[in-house]
Formats: structure tokens, C-alpha cells, sequence
């Protein structure tokens, strides 16, 4: 595996986001290690961003607080809170001034399986799906990593800085992986349809995360099969 550079995230995240799959993401955070390799990917445009206006994006409405290390430069962690309780980590992608991100949606841990566990405060010693399980899912994946919002939030995984007692590298594998496409998880309305094909994933892999609909999307996904055009 090579360390990731800042070239390989300036395309948009639509393009950026299969290069991610199989590579690793290593975190030290309060001295311990772990090291993720990434399973499960999903693109996010933010406000005019690509060709097709990202209906599911945090950054979709513009520039704000919440959403402002999308609009920065590439190869940096867009970490947020989810639902008011987990951490999620996304790679920042597009040239800087261009939102968007890549959300890690899920990996296998292969090194620091009982630092991952602790943080999720999982059973020693684990099982072997207990293992599959660490980071199945965008909020355990953060959970497992350690980095956590606020904290976070903006942490260069290209030069692996220290932030606030975390450092992140991205490593990107020279391999590829069969990869396989989809809507997006839990996402609601069209932006969660097969509209938006932008999640990829390594097919066949376990720790993939199951799809479910996001609030309204099924219907949407009815109504434009029903459609004429």
C-alpha cells in the first residue's frame, strides 16, 4: 500500500469514492492504534457541485458551520454527528472551495481489534462476528477509529497531523477490488433511490453494511419506475 496524497481526493467524490475501497485508514488516538481497511463507500455533492444537485448532502443548502471542512482542502476528515450521538467520518473530496465528501460507511478492523472494542464497548474476547460487527455501519466505523466530532472534525489524513490527541493516514491499496453499486443507505426521498447510485461497496465482503430505505425513498423509487419518462 502506498500513503495517499492530496492529487487522489481533488477529483469530485463521485470519482474518488471507488479508490477508497480496500485502502485503510489508520488512526492513534490517545496513543492507541487501529487500523481500519474500508469496506463501504457513499458520495455526497455539496451545493453546485457535479453535473446533478445532491439532494441527500450535508452541504446541499451551501456553506455553514456544520458542513465547512467539506468546502475545504482535499484529504482532510469531514467528522460529524449523526442523530446527536455518533461520530462519522467522511474523506473531504473535490478541489477546495468545492463541498463534498465521501462517507466511510464500513470496514473491517485489522489492527487494534481490542482498541475497537473497548471504544465500542464490545466483550472480550470477541467473537468472530462480534469481530465482523466493530465497524459494520458509518457510526460504529467512527466509533472504532476513535476520532470524534467536535474534536476532530478537519483532521488531515494526507500529512497525518495531530489534532487534538488523534492522528489519521490514509493508505491506498495497489490492488482493485470487485466493487459493487447502489442507492444510499437510510437516505430519504430520490437522494436515497437508484437515482443516486453512489454507494459502492467491496462485493461479498461481510462487514458491508445491510441497505435499508431512508424515510420515503421506496416511494420514490415506486413512482419513478411508475413514471413515463
Amino acid at each position: 500500500m502506498r500513503r495517499a496524497t492530496r492529487d487522489d481526493f481533488t477529483p469530485l467524490p463521485l470519482e474518488a469514492a471507488p479508490r477508497l475501497l480496500g485502502a485503510d485508514l489508520r488512526t492513534v488516538v490517545d496513543a492507541a492504534e487501529v487500523r481500519l481497511r474500508i469496506t463501504e463507500v457513499e458520495a455526497y455533492h455539496g451545493q453546485g457541485t457535479g453535473p446533478t444537485p445532491d439532494p441527500g448532502s450535508h452541504a446541499r443548502m451551501g456553506r455553514t458551520a456544520r458542513n465547512a471542512t467539506m468546502w475545504g482542502e482535499p484529504g482532510h476528515l469531514y467528522v460529524y454527528l449523526s442523530h446527536g450521538i455518533h461520530s462519522c467520518i467522511n474523506v473531504v473530496c473535490g478541489p477546495e472551495g468545492v463541498a463534498g465528501g465521501v462517507l466511510l460507511r464500513a470496514g473491517e478492523v485489522i489492527e487494534g481489534a481490542d482498541a475497537a472494542a473497548r471504544r465500542r464497548r464490545a466483550a472480550l474476547p470477541l467473537t468472530a462476528a462480534a469481530r465482523r460487527d466493530l465497524a459494520r455501519g458509518p457510526g460504529r466505523f467512527g466509533q472504532a477509529s476513535g476520532l470524534q466530532h467536535p474534536r476532530h472534525d478537519g483532521i488531515d489524513a494526507i500529512i497525518g497531523a495531530e489534532l487534538n490527541g488523534a492522528v489519521a493516514e490514509l493508505w491506498l491499496p495497489d490492488a482493485s477490488v470487485e466493487i459493487a453499486s447502489g442507492p444510499r443507505v437510510g437516505v430519504a426521498g430520490v437522494a436515497g433511490t437508484d437515482a443516486f447510485p453512489w454507494r459502492f461497496w467491496i462485493d461479498g465482503d461481510p462487514t458491508v453494511s445491510p441497505f435499508r430505505w431512508g424515510r420515503g425513498a421506496q416511494l420514490a423509487q415506486a413512482e419513478s419506475r411508475q413514471s413515463p419518462g
